[in-house]
């Protein structure tokens, strides 16, 4: 190990000695270009004398160029001076360039376009250096408790020593920060301050809690003041420090607490901490900090809500600490961004069910409620005063509902009371907020929200819907509610009044007006509501008005629930068996009632202007038709009726959506035989082969899937002409229909043919079906049908990737490939599957840049799984998956991986694709990983130690040469 070290610093004192050396030749060049252009600019009128009198000609002093002449260099941090680099030339071959063109250099203009997520930057620059620091960490984690296993120095001396190495660790953070121009990489001094700080916190814990050196006040104030000094050090060192403050500030408490925790002085102190990371956050412009600090101390709210019920004054406090982490502090995150919204609404959420827990353990007492009340109020106060918290106000609206709603047998009074300040705080704000023309959209849906959610939560408490009984009470409430949303219609009307907000609020007072109404009748006379509706809508139609869609919403929303009451229940399931062709009673009383609802949606289809709702009341209409006629028809003939009606329907009448309607019957009634090919098909998606005997008999298809084709075609040969997205849906069932019978009658002769052992024929099977659909998607697209063909190809590159490369791979399933290498069944069947990635690639039209990443991650990982197939067939013969690995085998697998990582390097830069580059990388950093982790894991004690350290200065100096060889490569890929 020594001697590991001891090469490790000859190495680094070597390379420094290299870049000091190339650093003072770099300088020597830019000083004597800079003197050669000014002694040229001084001799230049005395150039033709000094050619005449040499003897007589002085040197000539260098002239001083004038400063506005001398180009900025810019100087990146990440970079190292390279006397052959791009920006050498750009900053010493053009002197008299402006300052802001030297500065903004080629390769700062290609290093922008980065985006923000860059792996290859990422693990070859970012990561190892933080990763060092880590690993510092842990050494240091491990010396102090190895010093304190081993005996070798008294209990204070051990605790002084760690921290004189945290110490230490911090120091040498600040001497690199101040010494920045020569390290030229921020983030060594980031993972020194941060591996200082860990160390630090674990000499605290280490001495306080696991060995008993000090008292554990003693540890958690010293604990309590690393926290404080990793706070104060994020605003010199960033991110590490500011993550170890974050981490050990929230962890202290729970690194040396005691059996009873002094709950006032403890949430104190998490609300300073939470107060303190929230600021830093919104100072150094960290939006994760506050979001992780708020997460934390609610965190922490929860962990105090297991324990103990509070009592009295805790229940105070804690109330108080979960107002202060809701309501107040995420207004300091600032900002108005995605993020801030994120950190307000989830605060402000997790807060209320922290209380709605509160109050739930309290027993729903008056101070519980009073508390929730609180949070209620003070999201209200800063809803009204800022609009980014209206959010977080209305999900605790949503929550103090919700919770009303679970009250265990709630008195009326009390109910009422608590119901009616819920309304007037969650309320109240949205209905000002639309008085005084600020309404938003969260605005009008609290308002709506809120009178809904109460009407349900006291219906819930209160009503008895199965009892059919009048309600008046509850009916009058509803009313009452329904006043809410009223109200927000009245307070925001314009001269537009058939806005979303508008009409969702005049359905929400429609809905509960109607409710109230259903409430107060009979159940027997309940359906006289729905056609009241329609008969209303259709009266006063007016197209201009909003209120059209409100009375058209409330017509059908309330007529589907007239019919379907629990009281006519026995009677629809009856009506509902004939429809399916399970009952053989004719039930004449369902065709009138079935009837008068296809009149109804009829009505409404004939009054509609020509859109989506024509088409739904089409729809429904022909619904409603089938199920009256399959009332008096034979099961048999239903199916091939709802075809012909669909045929008729197509040719006479243009109707889609009735055509929809009768497609999708005729759909459903193929269910019965997909359901059959499904049976054998699901097993097959889970590994179990698919026998000739689980595919659906021929008069099955006859009856069910036939009369589905027939109407499909007559839909296309006439009403669906026209290229669209009705066309391609009935291309795509056509398909689908289709593709269950040929793929049957393909199963069939298969096994006529070639016979039906799946272990010595899978592999064949699997490989022509596959090569005929990437033949026929390959005639598809000679005939410019891309989409067919594209179609066809994912089918067979899914069909590939589940079933060969996942269920089936000879790796791990028995499947006989042949006798020879590389003359077998793998070559053909890996062909077929890069092929048809390659087809789907280059016949993908506009696609994004990742799924071409995404192809050529699929094409790497087809070629690894080919060489590994193959290599296991040079061991294992014709079953692959027979007997075991040896250790020969498991070396050439780690050489086959190089080779593969080479050769997709060498790929990925002939051919400018940044992501074979990226796949090679993988590949190195997964063998670089083995050999780190895999075989140093029995190592200990000093040995285990050094071997961090040493990993850690590898890392950070691994990860320091990478990012200059990335910042000083000026190629950029043209495809990446």
């Amino acid at each position: 190990m020594d001697i590991l070290l001891l090469a490790l610093l000859a190495g680094a004192i070597a390379w420094l000695w290299r870049r000091v050396d190339t650093l003072e030749l770099t300088v020597a060049r830019l000083q004597a270009e800079r003197d050669a252009r000014g002694r040229g600019a001084a001799a230049a009128p005395l150039a033709d004398a000094a050619e005449d009198r040499p003897d007589m000609a002085e040197p000539a002093q260098p002239a001083q160029p004038a400063r506005s002449a001398i180009p900025r260099v810019v100087r990146d941090p990440m970079s190292a001076p390279a006397p052959a680099s791009p920006l050498a030339k750009t900053e010493t071959d053009d002197a008299t360039a402006p300052v802001d063109q030297v500065a903004d250099n080629p390769l700062r203009t290609a290093l922008r376009w980065r985006p923000s997520f860059d792996f290859e930057d990422l693990f070859g620059r970012l990561l190892p250096i933080w990763a060092g620091g880590v690993t510092l960490a842990v050494a240091g984690f491990f010396l102090v408790r190895w010093s304190i296993d081993a005996g070798l120095l008294t209990p204070p001396v051990r605790v002084v020593l760690a921290g004189l190495f945290g110490l230490a660790l911090i120091a040498g953070a600040e001497v690199a920060n101040r010494w920045r121009e020569r390290v030229a990489d921020p983030r060594v001094a980031q993972a020194l301050a941060g591996a200082g700080l860990a160390t630090l916190y674990a000499a605290f814990y280490l001495a306080g809690s696991q060995y008993g050196l000090i008292g554990s006040t003693l540890a958690f104030v010293g604990l309590a003041l690393v926290t404080a000094a990793a706070i104060a050090l994020s605003y010199r060192f960033g991110l590490p420090c500011a993550v170890l403050g974050l981490v050990g500030g929230f962890a202290a408490p729970a690194l040396v607490g005691g059996e009873e925790a002094n709950l006032p002085l403890l949430t104190l102190y998490l609300g300073l901490v939470t107060a303190g990371l929230t600021l830093t956050g919104k100072r150094q412009d960290r939006v994760w900090l506050g979001m992780a600090s708020l997460a934390g101390g609610l965190g922490w709210g929860a962990l105090l809500l297991m324990g103990a019920v509070p009592q009295g004054g805790d229940l105070v406090v804690l109330g108080a600490y979960l107002v202060l982490l809701g309501a107040i502090l995420p207004t300091l995150t600032g900002g108005g961004g995605r993020l801030h919204w994120l950190v307000r609404v989830g605060a402000a959420a997790i807060a209320a069910l922290q209380l709605a827990a509160l109050v739930h353990q309290g027993g729903y007492g008056v101070l519980e409620w009073g508390l929730y009340l609180l949070l209620g109020a003070a999201l209200a106060w800063f809803g009204w005063r800022s609009p980014a918290m209206r959010e977080g106000n209305a999900v605790a609206a949503a929550v103090g509902v919700a919770l009303l709603s679970m009250w265990p047998d709630p008195a009326v009074t009390g109910f009422a009371a608590v119901a009616v300040v819920l309304a007037i705080i969650f309320a109240a704000v949205p209905l000002a907020q639309i008085w005084r023309g600020h309404g938003r959209t969260i605005d009008f849906a609290q308002a709506n929200g809120v009178a809904l959610g109460l009407a349900a939560a006291s219906y819930w408490q209160f009503g008895h819907f199965l009892r059919g009984e009048s309600e008046p009470l509850l009916a009058l409430a509803s009313f009452a509610l329904a006043l809410i949303p009223a109200m927000a219609v009245w307070l925001g009307w314009s001269p537009a009044p058939h806005t979303r907000r508008i009409v969702g609020a005049g359905a929400s007072a429609t809905a509960l007006a109607g409710v109230a109404g259903l409430m107060v009748l009979p159940a027997w006379a309940a359906p006289l509501v729905a056609p009241m509706l329609v008969g209303g809508v259709l009266a006063l139609r007016r197209p201009e008005n909003g209120w059209l869609a409100i009375a058209r919403g409330a017509a059908v929303i309330g007529l589907l629930l007239a019919l379907f009451l629990p009281q006519t229940f026995p009677e629809m399931i009856k009506e509902a068996e004939r429809a399916i062709g399970m009952n053989a009673e004719a039930r004449w009383t369902g065709v009138v009632r079935w009837l008068a609802v296809s009149a109804a949606f009829a009505a409404l289809a004939w009054r509609e202007m020509p859109g989506r709702w024509r088409l739904v009341s089409e729809a429904l209409a022909a619904l409603a038709g089938y199920v009256a006629l399959a009332q008096v028809l034979p099961a048999d003939a239903l199916a091939w009726s709802v075809a012909v009606a669909a045929a008729v329907l197509a040719w006479r009448l243009p109707r889609p959506g009735a055509l929809a309607a009768l497609l999708g019957i005729a759909g459903l009634w193929a269910i019965p035989a997909l359901i059959h090919w499904l049976d054998g098909g699901v097993e097959a998606l889970v590994g179990i082969p698919l026998q000739s005997g689980d595919l659906p008999a021929l008069k099955a298809v006859a009856l069910h899937i036939v009369p589905l084709v027939a109407a499909l075609s007559a839909a296309m040969a006439t009403a669906l002409q026209s290229d669209g997205p009705p066309r391609r849906a009935a291309m795509i069932a056509l398909g689908v229909a289709g593709t269950v019978a040929l793929h049957t009658a393909y199963r069939h002769a298969f096994a006529a043919a070639v016979g039906g052992d799946f272990v010595a024929t899978g592999m064949m099977q699997r490989t022509v079906w596959e090569a005929v659909l990437l033949g026929a998607a390959w005639l598809a697209a000679r005939e410019s049908w891309q989409r067919s063909a594209l179609s066809l190809a994912l089918a067979g590159l899914a069909h590939f990737g589940w079933f060969t490369l996942i269920l089936h791979n000879p790796l791990w399933a028995e499947q006989a490939v042949g006798a020879w290498p590389v003359i077998d069944a793998l070559l053909p069947a890996y062909a077929i599957g890069l092929l048809t990635i390659l087809f789907v690639q280059r016949h993908l039209p506009q696609y994004p840049a990742f799924l071409r990443w995404a192809a050529d991650a699929a094409a790497m990982a087809v070629i690894a799984l080919y060489a590994l197939s193959e290599l296991r067939h040079l061991f294992a013969g014709s079953l692959p998956v027979a007997g075991t690995m040896g250790q020969s085998e498991d070396l050439l697998r780690s050489l086959l991986g190089i080779v593969l990582a080479v050769g997709f390097l060498w790929w990925g830069s002939r051919s400018q694709q940044r992501s074979w580059r990226i796949g090679s990388l993988v590949l190195m950093v997964l063998a670089v990983a083995k050999v780190f982790l895999v075989d140093t894991a029995g190592l200990g004690g000093l040995a285990r130690i050094a071997s961090f350290m040493a990993l850690g200065f590898s890392l950070i100096g691994i990860g320091w040469f990478y990012s200059r060889q990335l910042r000083g490569s000026g190629q950029t890929d043209e495809r990446a």
